[in-house]
């Protein structure tokens, strides 16, 4: 794992990579699903295609809702800013000129398998996490720095469970 960043202003990012032992297609088949996202997540808990799309493409929409003990529960849109089918899916989260997240998966063929990566950025834009700093500024590096390693947490078992489905 690795990640940048200690303050919001720094878009702190998180990335995480594991070796699957499947062609990238098939590890593509599972990262494109978002439907199958919540059950390898502990935040995120629905989501669903908007605007009749039914899968990935660049400008397609989703929404994603999600649950944190320390934050509730909320929405958010998420626009699709690359897709390259067996290469790279990203989305922005809300406003794609100021994403409150980035998240991007990259697919490589290496070593007969795949080398897949899970990256993500917070910010610039403002999301559930400016209103706590707002509230504690004096405490922003300790509060981005707790939700990069949920983040870093979260990304280790996400990628766990894509390199077990891809692999089955």
């Amino acid at each position: 794992m690795e990640w940048t960043g200690a303050r919001y202003a720094d878009k702190p990012t998180v990335e995480g990579r594991t070796w699957i032992d499947a062609p990238p297609e098939r590890v593509w088949a599972v990262v494109s699903d978002i439907a199958l996202m919540p059950a390898m997540s502990r935040e995120l808990q629905s989501v669903e295609w908007l605007d009749g799309a039914d899968g990935p493409s660049v400008g397609a929409r989703f929404v994603g809702h999600s649950r944190h003990e320390a934050f509730g529960e909320w929405s958010t849109t998420s626009h699709v800013i690359e897709c390259e089918p067996d290469a790279v899916l990203a989305w922005a989260v809300e406003d794609p000129a100021a994403p409150a997240a980035i998240w991007r998966f990259r697919l490589r063929s290496r070593d007969g398998g795949t080398e897949l990566s899970e990256w993500m950025q917070l910010g610039p834009g403002r999301s559930g996490l400016s209103v706590a700093i707002d509230t504690m500024p004096d405490k922003e590096q300790k509060i981005v720095f707790v939700r990069l390693r949920e983040f870093e947490r979260g990304i280790a078992s996400t990628l766990e469970q894509i390199k077990k489905r891809a692999e089955a």
